[in-house]
């Protein structure tokens, strides 16, 4: 990897991640040894950013393989199965989750495999190359997103969507990342990304490594910029994408979508196609998660609401087709009518 940081590795027979809870004050890194606490981790969100969960997930997998390396094959993909849903169940929108649980269960039929061993061989190899995979698969988004970057660029890039969202390199602010390292001068306003402060909190930390040049801005004062400042082009990741092109992506992105489709500034989306989900007509049909009050009525463990208030959490917000100019992926830029592009990508 690139990066001078490791959002997932595997150690010694266990996963480890970075705490993303207390960046960027603290940069500390949880060993996991159980599916169970891989799930919690991604519940949590010490881990968060589809692709990242979907590699976590994948590796929560082979925590349960690990598990059963001393029991019959019989035996050992039944709790393979058994690890599956409580990892399914961490997190409800990331497709990738489910992605990659899938992906494994598939891996544990592979013919030839005869005892717990060799189920765990197979089960990590698997995970493995996941996450060789991301790594690849978000350095070529960017590489294809070049053509849309102007030569001086200023971006607005909504929550975090860079190598702690991914394995490394990032969807969104990897092709930020990548613009930069060839050249293109870039500067980037970073929504602070409210409820739980992913652009102020992670995406700064990101860029200030990086050495690439950004403001943090509050939510709300993205249309200000685009009214009063030249802001060339908008870039967000998902966590989920439907079949007619509809995004689902955190909490802020259907607003600033909106935002730009009046100031006539494009508005790109970055995902690999393990974020696509071709079962789901439309966005109406992704469930969406509701999470707790704290992370409203709280900044870390400061109150900022009186007591016992009503709050609505919402997680992430669906933003139509319509309002999104692209969605740029490792296939290539996929353009209107998504309908027909998305399946053309999957044919490939």
């Amino acid at each position: 990897m690139t990066s001078s940081y490791h959002t997932i590795s595997w150690i010694e027979d266990s996963l480890e991640l970075i705490d993303q809870r207390k960046l960027p004050l603290q940069t500390v890194y949880n060993r996991y040894t159980t599916p169970e606490e891989a799930a919690e981790a991604i519940r949590t969100m010490v881990v968060r950013g589809a692709p990242a969960i979907g590699v976590t997930a994948a590796y929560g997998m082979a925590l349960a393989a690990r598990q059963s390396r001393e029991d019959s094959l019989d035996k050992a993909i039944e709790n393979l199965k058994l690890a599956a849903p409580v990892l399914r169940a961490a997190r409800p929108t990331a497709v990738n989750l489910f992605w990659a649980v899938d992906r494994i269960l598939k891996a544990a039929e592979t013919p030839g495999l005869a005892s717990g061993e060799d189920l765990y061989k197979r089960v990590l190899e698997e995970a493995n190359d996941m996450f060789n995979e991301d790594i690849e698969t978000n350095r070529q988004m960017g590489l294809n997103a070049l053509e849309v970057v102007p030569d001086e660029a200023t971006f607005i890039h909504h929550c975090n969507t860079g190598a702690l969202a991914t394995v490394d390199y990032g969807t969104a602010l990897g092709v930020i990342r990548i613009a930069h390292e060839h050249g293109k001068k870039v500067q980037v306003l970073v929504d602070e990304t409210r409820p739980r402060l992913q652009g102020a909190r992670l995406t700064a930390w990101e860029l200030k490594q990086l050495g690439i040049p950004f403001r943090v801005i509050a939510d709300s004062a993205s249309g200000y910029y685009m009214r009063n400042e030249k802001v060339d082009l908008c870039v967000v990741g998902a966590d989920r994408i439907a079949a007619n092109g509809d995004v689902a992506n955190k909490i802020g992105t259907y607003n600033l979508a909106v935002a730009a489709k009046y100031h006539n500034i494009p508005f790109y989306c970055v995902a690999p196609l393990s974020t696509f989900d071709l079962s789901l007509e439309s966005g109406d049909l992704i469930p969406i998660e509701q999470r707790e009050a704290a992370e409203v009525t709280h900044v870390r463990e400061c109150q900022i609401t009186p007591d016992n208030v009503d709050v609505g959490n919402p997680a992430f917000d669906i933003t139509p087709a319509e309002l999104v100019t692209a969605i740029i992926t490792e296939k290539g830029i996929l353009y209107p009518p998504f309908k027909e592009s998305i399946r053309k990508a999957f044919n490939q």
